[in-house]
């Protein structure tokens, strides 16, 4: 297999690695009834002046699975971590007790359960949408390549096809294990 063609089987599976990338970070982004740090992570706070993301400015802990503890580095950030939180519409309400920020993170209900099940299955379907990007941009590329016969292109063909399968399996496993835990009570 000549450069052209490595290369263009290496540009095709580096997307497929950052689609299945992209999908995990999306799915840290949907919770699953148990608190976590990372359900505050698309919080910012005005930081004097600047937007600034909360970890930067705060401790934040699970003491149990029910609660999150936002503890500032300074007690005069309490009240734009509060302000922050409430701005970045999560559905939380903190309470400040002058000291933290405490939040109770209430039980999932049947329904919020299937809606962000289905919110998942988007994920993953954005996910292999791009999976199936890359791969037809390769075969484009491919059939522009002059100096192969076509018994080398069909074969590398093969080949993307292959890998794409293999990463769809991938995002489907992924999806399914989401899946399970947020549908667990």
């Amino acid at each position: 297999m000549n450069d052209e063609l490595q290369f263009i089987l290496d540009t095709a599976k580096e997307a497929m690695v950052n689609a299945v990338k992209h999908l995990e970070k999306q799915f840290v982004n949907i919770r699953a009834g148990k608190a976590s740090p990372s359900m505050l992570g698309s919080v910012v706070v005005d930081y004097y002046g600047s937007q600034t993301p909360l970890s930067q400015v705060a401790n934040v802990n699970t003491p149990d699975g029910r609660t999150i503890t936002v503890q500032p580095w300074e007690k005069s950030m309490l009240q734009e971590i509060e302000r922050g939180i409430m701005i970045a519409n999560l559905g939380f309400n903190p309470m400040n007790n002058g000291e933290t920020i405490i939040i109770n993170v209430p039980p999932l209900t049947e329904e919020r359960r299937r809606d962000l099940a289905k919110q998942a299955k988007a994920e993953s379907e954005e996910a292999k949408v791009g999976i199936r990007n890359a791969r037809k941009d390769a075969n484009n590329d491919i059939k522009k390549t002059d100096d192969v016969s076509e018994d080398v292109q069909k074969n590398v063909e093969m080949d993307v096809q292959e890998m794409t399968d293999i990463y769809v399996k991938k995002v489907d496993d992924l999806f399914h294990t989401k899946e399970k835990e947020i549908m667990t009570i």
